[in-house]
């Protein structure tokens, strides 16, 4: 720790990268894949993750310009800032591949990510889940006697909060999207 009560590698909002690639810390990353939009490309990109075993938590995929062919890949991932390294490097040496950009090292960013819940129960369990998807700004949108579907937008944290207070109240299955994010500013 530092004078100025900064932890190593820490803040966002330094000019400097302070992370250590060196470190054996597991960290999360956003990257934002820019590529062509042909057959093959995203076999091509999800290879590379699997050929060396790093894992995908998140994949979000669409064309992006439809004039230019060229679609966005959003992948969330997991490893010491070296696999990180080597991820970023790899994926920018793939020919179809135009911008690589980690979103989590680049500055503020904004993501989100859609999920449906269906959740049965009746009774207290019925209007408890009513109760806590209003809280959550979650819509109805599907209704039985028996059961509702519900829409949520947000952070993965807070679809995963939800999805925790749903469980003892009858939650049957989640849909999520995958993320999508953007940099914030311009």
């Amino acid at each position: 720790m530092s004078a100025l009560n900064i932890k190593k590698g820490q803040s966002k909002h330094s000019a400097y990268d302070l992370r250590d690639p060196n470190s054996d810390v597991v960290e999360t990353h956003t990257l934002a894949v820019l590529v062509e939009n042909e057959p093959g490309v995203l076999a091509r990109v999800i290879g590379l993750f699997s050929g060396r075993g790093f894992n995908i938590d998140s994949l979000t995929v669409a064309e992006v310009d439809h004039t230019g062919h060229r679609s966005r890949i959003t992948i969330v991932t997991r490893g010491t800032p070296a696999v990180i390294e080597q991820i970023k490097a790899q994926l920018g040496r793939i020919v179809p591949v135009h911008e690589v950009h980690d979103l989590t090292v680049e500055g503020p960013s904004v993501e989100r990510e859609l999920a449906l819940f269906k959740v049965a129960g009746t009774g207290e369990k019925r209007v408890e889940a009513l109760r806590l998807a209003d809280i959550f700004r979650a819509n109805v949108m599907d209704s039985t006697l028996e059961s509702f579907v519900f829409e949520m937008t947000g952070t993965p944290s807070k679809i995963d909060a939800f999805a925790e207070l749903m469980r003892p109240l009858g939650l049957v299955e989640i849909a999520r999207t995958g993320v999508a994010a953007l940099a914030r500013g311009a």
